[in-house]
């Protein structure tokens, strides 16, 4: 196996780490239990690793950033809109 194919993978173990949790407050319509500034924290986190990647030229560390940047911000939207209710 090569270092870029074991990096993919966990890239994309990695990147769907925050996708359960998307999901269930997707179904319960329900943030409450959400901390707000652990996924503000977590997006400022993974945008910085973007531009890491996008400096060393490693798309593995891009792509991996970008999905989870895309749960993180999801679920910041998902608590302001369910915040509301």
């Amino acid at each position: 196996m090569s270092v870029d194919v074991l990096g993919y993978i966990a890239g994309a173990i990695t990147a769907l780490t925050f996708l359960p949790q998307v999901i269930k407050t997707w179904r319960e319509k329900s943030a409450r239990d959400i901390s707000l500034l652990m996924f503000l924290i977590a997006a400022a986190n993974e945008i910085l690793w973007i531009i890491y990647g996008a400096l060393l030229d490693n798309w593995v560390i891009i792509l991996t950033n970008a999905v989870v940047l895309a749960m993180s911000s999801t679920m910041i939207f998902l608590k302001l809109r369910y915040n509301k209710k």
